[in-house]
């Protein structure tokens, strides 16, 4: 009974053990909880020095004026997400509620998306989609194929400085992907010098400039 006050009894040497354990200050994980509410938008590839993938990829930021490679990896991510998808519901029998509902909302968002065409919705075609056929989808490239642009590389701009709406709506997101029904939407925006709104800052310090040099020699003569 001493021992077991003492803290020297084997009940004693356990509890002081199992106290031990449960010891937050000792817990490995205190303090280490991930509180981010967002995951991977994109996966670096696994050999980062692939000589034809390099090329391939440089070959898609120049065909497309994007940013940097950070870009085609999220196309690639995503694309990976809806190929996983499709792969998943075409293991199902073809009378499945899950095939037959998720399936169903999956052709009908590619076909919205422009990326599946009506004769297409299969999911089949689903794995047959590739790199280039988002990219077409994307708004900087919308905005040069419609002519709105002198290059791909100014599309872009227009696009981050606030120059396109789609529909009433100013986008100013480079990869907005566009839906089929909002294409013929894409115009320059109402408050846009390029869409009839005033001319902007420097157009107008210019021609204010112009104009005082003008008045000046008039005063001379």
């Amino acid at each position: 009974i001493l021992a077991q006050a003492n803290g020297s009894g084997p009940q004693s040497q356990s509890l002081n053990k199992h106290h031990a354990q449960w010891n937050p200050s000792s817990s490995p994980t205190m303090g280490k909880l991930s509180y981010q509410n967002y995951g991977k938008t994109f996966r670096k590839p696994k050999r980062p020095f692939e000589k034809e993938r390099l090329d391939s990829e440089m070959k898609v930021v120049g065909e497309y004026g994007l940013k940097n490679k950070r870009e085609v990896w999220r196309v690639s991510y995503a694309l990976a997400k809806i190929r996983t998808a499709a792969r998943h519901l075409l293991t199902l029998e073809d009378k499945s509620e899950e095939r037959l509902f998720q399936g169903e909302a999956l052709l009908r968002r590619m076909t919205r998306l422009g990326l599946l065409t009506d004769s297409e919705k299969k999911l089949d075609y689903v794995l047959g989609l590739t790199t280039s056929k988002i990219m077409e989808r994307r708004l900087q490239t919308k905005v040069f194929k419609l002519g709105l642009a002198k290059s791909i590389h100014h599309a872009r701009v227009l696009v981050r400085q606030r120059h396109i709406r789609v529909g009433k709506q100013i986008v100013n997101v480079p990869s907005f992907l566009v839906r089929t029904d909002s294409e013929k939407h894409i115009d320059f925006s109402l408050c846009s010098p390029f869409g009839g709104s005033r001319p902007g800052r420097v157009r107008r310090k210019r021609t204010a400039a112009a104009g005082g040099g003008a008045g000046e020699a008039d005063e001379e003569d």
